[in-house]
Order: structure tokens, then sequence, then C-alpha cells
């Protein structure tokens, strides 16, 4: 995927810092254009999804996973001032992750993805995944069958929205 254009980028800083105050913050705090919300997630190897929604725009993470027990995520959804750009973050706050995933998908509904990777979670430090691991069409990113290592412990996405002014 091409680089970030520079507002992107600049955004794109803005959300990476308001995603890690917001772990500092109650989990429960939320406004009209911020959510932070924590969930599970769980092994055995069946496919789960997971949602949240800021006006009509919507992250899914939908996963499967084995091994261990389950473990505590967290999802941050936010929608820019300007209402043109909805982000999405999926992460485990401890960091690595000790389950297996077997497949992954981040879907982002009512925008076209502008932005996204995945993490694994090396020491103290996020490590994008090879991008021969995953791929990144208009609203989604997920693993790749076959190139992709079982591991994650972080994703983002950023999606320009359709709003128009009028």
């Amino acid at each position: 995927m091409a680089r970030p254009a520079k507002s992107l980028a600049v955004y794109l800083s803005t959300v990476i810092v308001w995603g890690s105050l917001s772990v500092l913050a109650p989990v429960s705090a939320s406004s009209d254009r911020t959510k932070t919300v924590e969930f599970n997630v769980k092994p055995g190897g069946v496919v789960h999804t997971f949602s949240e929604i800021i006006r009509e725009y919507e992250c899914s993470f939908t996963y499967a996973s084995q091994g261990g027990t389950n473990e505590q995520w967290l999802m941050s959804v936010g929608l820019s001032d300007d209402d043109r750009l909805f982000s999405c973050s999926v992460w485990r706050p401890q960091g690595k992750s000790y389950l297996f995933f077997t497949q992954f998908k981040a879907e982002l509904k009512g925008t076209k993805l502008e932005y996204a990777n995945a993490y694994v979670t090396a020491g103290q430090s996020d490590v994008p995944l090879k991008p021969e691991e995953f791929t990144v069409r208009d609203s989604t990113v997920a693993h790749r069958d076959g190139k992709f290592n079982a591991q994650l412990s972080k994703l983002t996405a950023i999606g320009r929205t359709r709003h128009d002014e009028l």
C-alpha cells in the first residue's frame, strides 16, 4: 500500500497518541466521536466477530485462534472532527498475544481504507507484520492464507468516509 498522504500521517500520529492515552482512561469512556471497548479474544478455532459503531461507520474484527485461554483485547474507534476519517485499532493491552491466530480480518464499513497495518509484539515494541502476511483491500485488512505466521498483537486501519460537503 502506498505511503499515507502528509495530512493522513498527521492524523495517524494523533490517532496513535490518542490510542495510547485511551489505555490510561477508563475503558467505558466514550463520546460521539471516540469509543474504546474491551472484549475477549477466545481460542478454540471457532470464528468470532466483534464490532463497534460510531454514527454510520462500523469496524468489525473477525478472527479464529487456538491455544491458551481467553485474552483481554481492546477496540478503539474514532471519527475525525471533519467527519472525513474513521479509524479502528484492535490490540492486546498486555502486548504479546499467546494465541495462535488461524485467521483475522478487520472491515471498516462506510469507508475506503487509506491506511492499514498489522503488528506483532517483539520485546517492548510493535513490529509490523511482513507485507506478504496480510492483504489490504478497499475496506478490509486480512491475513493471507499460507503466508500469515499466526502471530498478531495489534491491527490499525484508517478509512476515508464518503462524507461530502454540500
